[in-house]
């Protein structure tokens, strides 16, 4: 197996333009990194802060940098190593159009965030989802198409490939309410929320006999966390949920028009993909210098070592979270003692190589956004309250093959621990017949935007073909931090 290397092209980018230094720089650093005394955004770090200050570390006896700190001191007194400036990349100073599905649900900040994407030099469309709000980056809601040899991590977001997974039973509709208890207890049994909580108890572990767990070493070191988080659920706007699913008539092959019992999820790739996220969104804005409004969308390019490693573990991420779901939905159909007819899944945080109508090879953003190429099947939910569809993707070209990934944040969580009455919330609950284990105020109905408006807004986008009505919810304990 190929060890973990600092390249000369990552040295170069902190400014490194003598041949004699790099080659110092690169026996320290990679010493380091096989040594396992730092990671490589450790180093990478130090290494940034060493150039700009060399003093702080030449002072300190023993210190790891200390001869590099000395030999900068030595070449600047000399005259022969003066700190380079980094080039800053320029946003494109002609805005490209974008289309705005559903602009009166969307706010300012998110449409801002949008506007400073597409004026990136790497950016080649985009548009704007109906429940779009402002995040890192690119807002959520946002679809990005890029060129084909560049990925962003911010635009993938920090909750690699959280997605949605619907299993459809051939289970009266009505046993919400006749075996409500026993629905619950499943829920409780076989599902684990929390942002540090795992479990012993594995239905299928195969994903772990692939090798791509141990070609990079910042995916290796995160194997066993992965395994140990592998069937739980997380925390924030997390999920799983029994509901009533209304089926049309001829909507889903094989499946009769009919209410069923329906079992709904929504969780990403755990601590595994979040680490990723970090670890590679730093190293992208090391690599690539943006102006302070765009530094969060920094990329990666793929024809580099780290661009490499990153699409390798953001597809690991996207399998483990398919993973993650499959194990909770088999664990509870195996416990009701029957298989699922049909189950239906999509990720919304992720990155696509896709073509345009054009036939231009692109790298797709989505973060909070649903595929919705023609035909293809995917799940919109609204909140613990209110209705969630299934929908199949029109192929809208202005959307980027695109739609809503849910109802979309109405008020920040600060804002809805101040706003919200928890009076009110137990009589929306009462009201829908709403059975809810877990979650707090920051969750409630009430801060979503109204889910039939959003789908409203995307009429072009997908066709709805079902409908799932939650009834028995679980999510995390209110007193933990949501990390979604």
């Amino acid at each position: 197996m190929e060890k973990e290397k600092i390249s000369n092209g990552m040295l170069g980018a902190l400014g490194i333009n003598d041949l004699d230094l790099l080659i110092d720089f690169s026996r320290v650093a990679n010493g380091l990194l096989q040594h396992e005394v730092m990671n490589k955004e450790t180093i990478m770090a130090n290494l940034e802060a060493l150039i700009e200050d060399p003093m702080p570390y030449s002072l300190k006896r023993n210190g790891k940098f200390k001869n590099l700190a000395d030999k900068i001191i030595a070449l600047r007194k000399e005259g022969k190593f003066i700190k380079q400036p980094r080039t800053v990349q320029q946003l494109k100073k002609e805005m490209a159009d974008f289309p705005v599905f559903g602009p009166e649900h969307i706010e300012v900040g998110a449409l801002a965030q949008m506007k400073t994407a597409i004026q990136l030099p790497i950016s080649v469309a985009g548009a704007l989802m109906p429940d779009a709000h402002q995040g890192y980056g690119l807002p959520i809601g946002g679809v990005l198409a890029t060129r084909a040899d560049t990925i962003i991590p911010y635009a993938v977001g920090v909750d690699i490939a959280c997605r949605m997974c619907l299993s459809i039973f051939d289970l009266p509709a009505e046993m919400v309410d006749k075996e409500n208890h026993k629905l619950k207890t499943l829920l409780l049994d076989h599902t684990h929320f929390g942002m540090g909580c795992t479990t012993k108890v594995h239905h299928d572990t195969t994903l772990f006999d692939r090798p791509e767990w141990n070609l990079v070493k910042t995916v290796k070191t995160l194997k066993d966390k992965a395994y140990a988080q592998l069937g739980t659920s997380g925390t924030g706007n997390h999920f799983v949920e029994w509901g009533e699913l209304s089926i049309a008539e001829n909507a889903l092959n094989g499946i009769p028009a009919g209410n069923y019992l329906a079992l709904l999820s929504h969780s990403g790739s755990r601590g595994f993909g979040g680490t990723i996220a970090n670890t590679y969104s730093t190293i992208a804005m090391q690599k690539t210098l943006l102006p302070k409004e765009a530094k969060h969308l920094a990329w990666l390019d793929l024809n580099t070592d780290e661009g490499q490693e990153y699409w390798l573990a953001m597809n690991l991420a996207g399998d483990y979270a398919s993973a993650n779901h499959h194990e909770i939905h088999n664990k509870i159909a195996k416990a009701l003692n029957i298989n699922p007819v049909m189950r239906i899944e999509n990720h919304h945080n992720f990155a696509w190589k896709e073509k345009l109508a054009d036939g231009t090879d692109v790298m797709v953003h989505r973060k909070g956004a649903t595929p919705a190429g023609k035909g293809i099947l995917g799940i919109i939910p609204g909140s613990m309250s209110t209705p969630g569809f299934v929908v199949k993707g029109k192929g809208e070209i202005t959307s980027i093959n695109s739609a809503a990934h849910g109802a979309g944040r109405l008020m920040s969580r600060s804002a809805a621990f101040k706003t919200i009455n928890k009076a009110e919330v137990a009589q929306n609950l009462l009201d829908k017949r709403i059975t809810l284990i877990g979650s707090g105020l920051d969750e409630a109905p009430m801060v979503y935007k109204d889910i039939h408006a959003v789908m409203a807004a995307q009429t072009d986008l997908v066709e709805v073909i079902a409908r799932f009505q939650p009834r028995i919810v679980r999510m995390a304990d209110p007193k933990e931090k949501a990390e979604d």
